[in-house]
């Protein structure tokens, strides 16, 4: 017996079940660290641009450039007024930038997800739909209707996650993979507007 092992009281010696939950536990810590902090609509309307960036940059994904230019409309008389003002930056902006604003978004339970390199706010919206757990074959038929999107729109396929189950998620990327580009392309946008409004939601509760 080592002196270690004499030495070290039964009680006192490392129980790998109890460090696991401990791992779980600071698991979840960072997941919430890495959460935006709930704000209110007084503190948005007071700060400054950088501010207002630093606490509205994820709403759009890899975008913050929509929070930034939206800041000069302020006072928003209500979380609805704020994120129509959000909307409407998105929607005036060239052709190009919106496009490069859809391709910022992930494939849903795509490469990314499978890394585990997804944005926390992705994260839980995939998951929350399930797409954090399929089975081999849905993954597999995930990919299939992912690559096939992409190649006719040059664009990932994007609805809001967490409006939908995953069975829904699929059914629609079937059906809308039939649209016209420049419908598509409307649908894009229209769903990112979802996907903003409920991260909107998150950060300001009932404020």
């Amino acid at each position: 017996m080592s002196w270690e092992k004499s030495q070290t009281p039964k009680s006192q010696r490392p129980n790998p079940q109890k460090m696991a939950l401990r791992g779980e536990a600071l698991a979840f810590e960072y997941w919430n660290l890495r959460r935006p902090m709930a704000t209110t609509l007084g503190y948005l309307n007071a700060c400054d641009r950088e501010a207002l960036v630093a606490s509205l940059g994820h709403l759009f994904e890899h975008s913050p450039w929509v929070a930034e230019e939206t800041w000069p409309r302020r006072p928003f008389a209500s979380a609805e007024v704020l994120h129509a003002a959000l909307c409407a930056t998105m929607r005036a902006a060239p052709r190009e930038r919106q496009l490069a604003l859809v391709r910022a978004h992930p494939d849903l339970a795509g490469r990314l997800a499978q890394q585990r390199k997804l944005t926390a706010e992705s994260t839980r919206e995939q998951a929350s739909a399930g797409l954090n757990q399929l089975t081999d074959a849905e993954l597999a038929e995930f990919t299939r209707l992912n690559d096939a999107y992409r190649a006719q729109f040059g664009f990932p396929f994007i609805i809001c996650a967490r409006l939908n189950a995953k069975d829904a998620i699929l059914a629609a990327l079937r059906t809308r993979s039939a649209q016209p580009p420049d419908a598509e392309f409307a649908a894009a946008l229209a769903e990112i507007e979802k996907i903003a409004r409920l991260r909107l939601q998150d950060i300001l509760g009932n404020h």
